[in-house]
């Protein structure tokens, strides 16, 4: 019979501030400005669930959160807050971490293939408008007919080519294609390789199983995802997240409400998920929120403001830390009311008063209770990190890289033969055939000459690709049954 854990004491107000395990999958937020703690409030909630055995997954995007794999007692301001909350038995010890970065350059290669990903989140990391974005789904709907892998950006510039080249062919079938948005994919396709995104894509793609992975104590793997750089690109940054996420909800099963979450997922700078989304987009977001703690997952959302949320996604999160806000302006006052009015109203205090005047560390704090309900708001000091607040050294990171079991497996970069090398030995074959008709000025133009060889040449490999993993994934589609199809 699994033990139920013990309560999780994140906080110490008027009393503790304890997270139910069997609750966290009904996701969280934590909020405040900048400077008021929320990120140790993010690495002592990641060091809670990782002691009961729950692996984690957040990106570090100001590069302090890789001390975590240390014991701390570093900084003297750490040891203070333990003597102010007369924590006894207080011990200072590191976690199990893995890294990973979209650039393989501070962590393991963490990467996905082109189909994976699909049209709807690659139209946004690509900056595509609707006419746009709709030709890069035919463009995906023509390799998914004829059995053509789309693994890499080079796949998907061949394949877009190849499309744009036989528009009028495919214009029966598929409808019109516009040769100008095929140039505008052509042109973000080549912006988004310089600028490093195409490292994201490719083979060997991230198992998703190895994000939930425990050590050989019990406690669930901390999954730290290098951001700094991706964030120089928010679109893509948010956009990869929302693409984790989505492959949880997808390859997940369904659990129900466990005793406690199967893994829990910081969602860091979370405002750039909405911002200048599309509608049909915000819609599914708001879906996968909805539906993935059916999966045992829980989500928590850190940003500065809970307005920087839709109204939906918030009324999800149950488990709430909101540290102090500013109140300069007009509005930023009535942000601060605005927050204040989602918490379950303490006689005490003031609610709003206390936002704005509460010190680094301190948070109000409202979990769910057994049933389900928010409790009662309380005013609270955050309990210390037990780790390392000091970033690694390159040398100290390279260690715990090189150790991890993974290693080895991520960095050997596979390229199987996939729509560029199809395409292009086709036109090799092509080549061929025109000069030897040429030569005979016997050369017949039938409309579905180029296009069915096409098809007859990648049909023999398509009943591979879909008996493959990768088929699979290709028939998926658009990440599966919440951004796509079957």
């Amino acid at each position: 019979m699994t033990r139920t854990p013990e309560p999780l004491i994140v906080a110490r107000g008027k009393s503790d501030c304890a997270l139910l395990p069997g609750m966290a999958n009904r996701h969280g937020l934590i909020a405040g400005a900048t400077g008021t703690g929320k990120t140790v409030t993010l690495r002592v909630l990641a060091e809670q669930f990782s002691s009961i055995g729950v692996p984690v997954f957040m990106a570090d995007i100001k590069g302090d959160l890789s001390g975590i794999v240390y014991e701390g007692g570093d900084n003297p301001k750490i040891v203070e807050r333990v003597k102010t909350l007369k924590l006894e038995n207080f011990l200072f010890e590191g976690s199990p971490v893995t890294f990973w970065d979209v650039f393989a350059e501070q962590g393991h290669p963490v990467r996905t293939t082109v189909s994976d990903m699909g049209p709807l989140l690659l139209s946004r990391i690509l900056n595509l408008n609707e006419i746009q974005s709709g030709v890069l789904s035919l463009t995906f709907k023509i390799a998914d007919d004829n059995g053509l892998l789309i693994l890499d950006l080079k796949d998907l510039r061949a394949m877009s080519q190849f499309v744009g080249e036989n528009a009028e062919k495919f214009k029966t079938e598929y409808g019109n294609i516009s040769t100008a948005s095929i140039g505008a994919i052509q042109r973000s396709l080549l912006v988004l390789d310089e600028q490093g995104g195409g490292k994201m894509f490719g083979e060997p793609a991230l198992n998703i199983d190895d994000f939930l992975q425990t050590d050989e104590k019990g406690r669930g793997v901390i999954n730290i995802m290098t951001a700094d750089r991706l964030m120089q690109s928010p679109k893509l940054y948010a956009t990869f997240l929302l693409w984790l996420l989505a492959e949880l909800f997808e390859r997940l099963p369904e659990v129900g409400d466990p005793p406690k979450p199967k893994m829990v997922f910081f969602f860091d700078e979370a405002h750039l998920l909405f911002d200048d989304t599309p509608k049909a987009l915000e819609e599914k977001i708001e879906q996968v929120v909805r539906l993935i703690r059916s999966k045992g997952v829980g989500v928590y959302f850190v940003t500065q403001n809970p307005l920087d949320l839709p109204d939906v996604v918030l009324g999800q999160l149950g488990n709430r830390f909101q540290h102090a806000l500013r109140a300069f302006t007009p509005k930023d006052q009535k942000a601060v009311r605005a927050a204040a009015e989602t918490f379950r109203v303490n006689p005490d205090f003031d609610v709003v008063k206390v936002i704005t005047e509460m010190g680094v560390g301190e948070a109000l704090v409202s979990v769910l209770d057994q049933k389900g309900a928010p409790t009662v708001v309380d005013r609270a000091l955050v309990f210390p990190p037990h780790s390392r607040l000091t970033p690694l050294s390159q040398d100290e990171r390279n260690k715990i890289i090189s150790s991890s079991p993974l290693y080895g497996h991520y960095e050997n970069q596979v390229d199987r033969e996939s729509a560029y090398e199809k395409l292009r030995a086709r036109a090799e074959e092509l080549k061929v055939q025109e000069q030897e008709i040429g030569a005979r000025k016997e050369r017949t133009l039938e409309p579905k000459s180029e296009t069915s060889t096409l098809i007859k040449a990648a049909a023999k490999s398509a009943a591979h690709a879909i008996g493959s993993q990768i088929g699979r994934q290709i028939i998926r589609g658009v990440l599966g049954s919440i951004f796509g199809r079957k």
